[in-house]
């Protein structure tokens, strides 16, 4: 090979390795992303990440695509991001539940500490337990008393197994020894039903279900189970001022990458979000939706989903709680 031939082999090399870089600090090129959605159109969700994908979109300047991947409790969702390229191109709305719940019913094929990139809370909310009006539990502690008093004569019922209203009622009763049986329901719609008609004494419900029949008068608030009061619901005490002091079980909203975003990824992406997320119509439709907004940065948000996988590990295990 002559010398201009060695040049031109180098210079072709040096192309190959600089232009990927180079395409890549470019970031978002013209390429829509990719928002994946572990749940259905239409839900809760999907109402959280839509509007503040189409405001993300604006900041950064390229257009959000909704990818809907239900099933499984959200796991098919985290199972595809999992094994996506972390390019930046494809992110993913999480919650709680199939990230730091489902990991300790059964085996999934990621792993939520090591296979995702955290990129921005969205909010976080507890479960309100609710009961009739003419309930002789009026508040949460007589509900308490009453039920450790008769067991028999008391249940909750819940949207369904594993989910966080589930295990906030098993960490309430081994935090105060109840031994009330769980009722589990397909969805929250018929589990309030049931408590509307009378078939179960009280409810761990979420508070957008739960919310307008507070409002109505056709139950009542005892108490939620965050460590604040919620804003949806700002008249209902919380355990810990209920006299459960540091109770805290709460589902939240988040969002992710695959694990391995580029620094100029992430330089682009967490403000983006962040920025969204400081919006006062942003911030308006989270708290409509039953949550708080959460500022956390990548790192709180890995902080928190570890604690969070301890947290229902215990809860899970004392309680003996299963999918079958």
């Amino acid at each position: 090979m002559t010398r201009p031939s060695k040049i031109l082999a180098v210079s072709a090399l040096a192309v190959a390795i600089v232009a990927p870089a180079a395409a890549l600090a470019d970031y978002p090129a013209d390429k829509p992303i990719r928002m994946v959605i572990g749940y259905a159109a239409g839900g809760a969700a999907d109402k959280l990440a839509r509007p503040i994908a189409e405001k993300v979109s604006k900041i950064i300047g390229q257009s959000i695509v909704m990818d809907y991947r239900p099933g499984a409790g959200g796991a098919i969702a985290l199972d595809v991001v999992a094994r996506t390229p972390p390019d930046g191109y494809t992110i993913h709305l999480t919650d709680s539940g199939p990230a730091t719940i489902l990991p300790n019913l059964r085996k999934t094929s990621y792993d939520p500490l090591k296979d995702f990139a955290p990129i921005a809370m969205v909010g976080s909310g507890g479960t309100v337990i609710v009961a009739l009006p003419d309930s002789p539990a009026k508040d949460v502690k007589t509900f308490i008393e009453l039920a450790k008093k008769d067991p028999a004569a008391w249940s909750y019922g819940t949207s369904g197994i594993g989910g966080v209203a589930h295990l906030s009622a098993e960490q309430l009763k081994s935090v105060t020894g109840m031994t009330i049986t769980h009722v589990p329901y397909k969805g929250g719609a018929p589990a309030l039903v049931e408590l509307l008609g009378g078939h179960i004494p009280v409810l761990f419900s979420s508070m957008g279900s739960a919310s307008a029949h507070l409002e109505a008068g056709r139950v009542r608030g005892l108490a939620v189970t965050s460590i604040k009061r919620a804003k949806m619901l700002p008249n209902v005490p919380t355990l810990a001022e209920s006299g459960y002091p540091g109770f805290d079980a709460q589902i939240w909203f988040g969002f992710v990458g695959p694990a391995g975003l580029p620094d100029n990824v992430m330089k682009v992406l967490v403000p983006a979000f962040n920025e969204a997320m400081k919006d006062p119509d942003i911030v308006r439709m989270i708290e409509n939706e039953g949550y708080d907004p959460l500022n956390l940065t990548p790192a709180q948000m890995h902080d928190k989903i570890k604690s969070d996988l301890v947290q229902w590990a215990k809860v899970i295990k004392e309680a003996k709680v299963t999918l079958d």
